[in-house]
């Protein structure tokens, strides 16, 4: 039997047992088709019908009966001549539509507590690196993280950070240990500088945004909208004056 074959060449299984007993059987009756092929008759019907619109069967009436015999099996060479050059004409449309694709944002959608986790995480993929971000203070309620873990690997991969922080009493405190965590910072003291989000902008393509309150975290990567907010945070960054000393 070449049911695998035909079934690799395009034809469902039911339609490769039906072709391969019309072969063998000359012009019969469906009743005897599906018999042979051991489709069941109702889905025999359906099987001629798919092979007719393929140009692998025919049929015709003798006394009121239907008569179906198969095409020669060359036909089946032909239509998958036709089908191929049906894809080579459209192949060039279909490579267009895919480079679109590939240009388009991927997005990573986290919940939960701990979702700032697969931000940060990601962060660390990226050794001799340099991560910018804006932080507020509420990402020191998560300390023992930051501390124990994630500012130790990140030294420990060489991923120098820039930090903007609005400017409060709680953030100069960690303003005062660049030295030890290895980033550098400015305090914005504008009160239009609202950060109610922490946002990370790292890799070569990727940013990062984290809502605490929210509970949810994202990582988009995208080399326009990397850039683009990587060039919001130059600006900030040149145009404020560093409050602490630098180390």
């Amino acid at each position: 039997m070449h049911i695998d074959e035909l079934k690799n060449a395009g034809l469902s299984e039911n339609e490769a047992k039906v072709y391969m007993a019309a072969l063998e059987l000359g012009e019969t009756s469906v009743y005897r088709l599906a018999k042979k092929s051991g489709v069941k008759r109702t889905t025999t019907y359906l099987a001629v019908e798919n092979l007719k619109e393929k140009g692998l069967m025919s049929e015709y009436h003798r006394n009121n009966v239907i008569i179906c015999y198969a095409e020669n099996p060359k036909k089946l060479a032909e239509m998958l001549e036709n089908k191929k050059r049906a894809l080579d004409k459209i192949l060039p449309e279909l490579l267009a539509f895919n480079n679109l694709i590939d240009k388009k944002p991927k997005i990573r959608y986290f919940e939960g507590k701990e979702s700032y986790k697969d931000v940060f995480g990601d962060v660390l993929k990226y050794p001799d690196n340099e991560m910018l971000g804006t932080f507020n203070e509420k990402f020191w309620n998560y300390g023992n993280y930051f501390t124990e873990y994630f500012i130790p690997k990140r030294k420990e991969k060489k991923i120098w950070a820039r930090i903007l922080f609005q400017d409060n009493p709680e953030l100069r405190g960690v303003a005062q240990n660049e030295k030890e965590h290895f980033f550098q910072s400015k305090l914005v003291l504008s009160d239009k500088f609202k950060v109610e989000i922490e946002m990370v902008i790292y890799g070569n393509n990727k940013v990062g945004l984290v809502s605490y309150d929210e509970e949810i975290a994202i990582i988009i990567e995208s080399q326009k909208i990397h850039d683009t907010q990587k060039s919001f945070f130059e600006v900030i960054w040149d145009l404020t004056v560093r409050s602490c000393v630098v180390f």
